[in-house]
């Protein structure tokens, strides 16, 4: 492994090493990726996280393996050293990524999006998203005083409730109501 990164392209997150695998220094990796063999085209990756900081690796072999890859990464050359990596995320520069095809996003680029029913109500904001195999389902944070209630909704990232998606205002219109039961 090389020394951290100097890059100061965003990064995205896109799996997690899991834990080692064998002796000879590979390790399971969890991919993030939709779809999942994507993980396999990103190069470099680098290891960590937002508050430890980044370090570039070189990936020598990658290929899948039972439900997610195992991964050999250069200079870590027994279990000892893959175990320390354990947990460790793996990030690539934003700028590797391919543009998201016409209709399709990026979580990144949804989440913090302020979402407005076809009424011009503010729901809230999106924090998370979920993905549930049909479709993915937006996590909106209500926006303070948009009804009695304190919490989120949970808003299909589908068609027939996503009216529009315009990512430079950071806005989304739904066609959801603004109810007390919602």
């Amino acid at each position: 492994m090389s020394g951290t990164s100097a890059d100061s392209a965003p990064l995205v997150v896109v799996g997690r090493i899991q834990g080692p695998y064998g002796i000879k220094g590979w390790v399971h990796v969890a991919s993030f990726t939709d779809p999942r063999e994507n993980i396999e085209s990103y190069s470099p990756w680098l290891l960590g996280n937002a508050t430890r900081g980044w370090q570039d690796v070189d990936v020598e072999q990658i290929r899948p393996h039972k439900q997610g890859y195992v991964a050999k990464l250069s200079g870590v050359d027994d279990r000892n050293a893959a175990e320390v990596l354990k947990g460790k995320l793996i990030g690539v520069p934003e700028t590797i990524l391919p543009p998201a095809g016409s209709g399709e996003y990026y979580w990144r680029d949804l989440i913090g999006a302020r979402v407005l029913n076809a009424d011009d109500q503010v729901l809230g904001t999106v924090r998370d998203l979920i993905e549930t195999g049909a479709h993915d389902v937006l996590v909106v944070t209500e926006a303070p005083g948009a009804d009695d209630k304190d919490g989120e909704r949970l808003i299909p990232f589908h068609a027939s409730y996503v009216l529009a998606v315009d990512l430079d205002a950071g806005e989304i219109r739904v066609d959801w109501p603004l109810t007390e039961e919602d």
